[in-house]
């Protein structure tokens, strides 16, 4: 497994993958807070359209051409739920079933008409469905690089105005924030994260790496900045070692390996989170309990010598 580590294909795909658990843990910090964790898994399903399409109008099985068509396709859902959203009474988790199922609807019929045409070259569309890390390429590695620094860049200058939105719209709104448009270029970030993510995840699992990591980072701090960190950490290291394991076992998908590896660090953050973990509540409710008895024994210890005291002195 070691030896692993040396290989150059290997090396630029772990790198990849970190890249992308990275930026994937940053920006879904705020779809997290925002209460739109659904908003990744419509965003992934909604791509699938947008990919079939740029085959279908080329050809050609280009990484480029299909994050292309992705991300329009992606923005186009975007626009479609606040669309549902602002002109009618249909709550926002609503909105977003109903664009998920339409576009992956959508999708599946065009994979499906790809699948039974004369394209001689469509073999391994499919499997944008589950990813296919290891047919990263080193241009694939840079375009996620630079998603990456983009990702990271504009939520660090947007840094307050991404956490008033997430937490107070309203007050924002209030004091002259552009509230609708930083909303937007929010979901945006985020069809950018999730369309890239595609390649290596999948449309299926994609939305894991951008929930997962944020999740499990809520339960070790309280502060916003820390938490950004620790999910960019988080989904580092489950790209990174999801990546690793996958090219050490045959057989083994890379996209459902890191997935579940965030998973692996969620339930470690539920049970040892220092603040709302399971064990650290039960340690502190036992501490509480023994503290209370102690107090509560010498309490009745401090009655009784009080009580013989009062009996001695009203016998004199």
């Amino acid at each position: 497994m070691w030896n692993l580590l040396t290989d150059p294909n290997l090396q630029w795909i772990l790198f990849g993958s970190l890249l992308l658990g990275l930026s994937s843990g940053v920006i879904g910090t705020f779809s997290y807070l925002r209460k739109q964790s659904l908003i990744g898994d419509t965003l992934a399903h909604a791509a699938l359209p947008g990919i079939c399409i740029a085959f279908m109008l080329t050809g050609v099985k280009s990484v480029g051409l299909f994050l292309i068509g992705a991300i329009l396709s992606g923005l186009l859902a975007t626009f479609g739920m606040s669309w549902i959203i602002r002109h009618s009474r249909i709550k926002p988790d609503a909105a977003m079933g109903i664009v998920l199922s339409v576009f992956f609807a959508i999708g599946i019929v065009l994979l499906t008409q790809i699948q039974h045409s004369s394209y001689g070259n469509q073999s391994g569309l499919d499997k944008f469905l589950f990813g296919q890390a290891a047919s990263m390429t080193l241009s694939d590695v840079y375009v996620m690089g630079g998603v990456a620094i983009l990702l990271i860049g504009a939520c660090a200058l947007l840094f307050k105005e991404f956490k008033l939105i997430s937490f107070d719209s309203g007050f924002a709104s209030g004091i002259g924030f552009p509230v609708k448009t930083l909303e937007q270029l929010l979901l945006c970030l985020v069809t950018i994260s999730v369309v890239v993510g595609i390649q290596a995840v999948g449309v299926v699992l994609v939305a894991a790496l951008l929930i997962t990591p944020a999740v499990s980072a809520r339960y070790w701090t309280d502060r916003l900045g820390v938490m950004t960190v620790l999910a960019g950490l988080f989904g580092a290291l489950s790209g990174a070692i999801g990546t690793w394991v996958s090219a050490g076992v045959a057989q083994l998908p890379t996209g459902p390996l890191s997935v579940l590896t965030a998973t692996s660090f969620f339930v470690a953050s539920v049970l040892f989170g220092p603040r709302r973990g399971v064990i650290p509540k039960l340690l502190r409710r036992s501490n509480a309990k023994k503290s209370w008895q102690s107090e509560k024994k010498t309490s009745v210890s401090s009655s009784g010598v009080s009580a013989k005291g009062e009996r001695e002195v009203s016998a004199s």
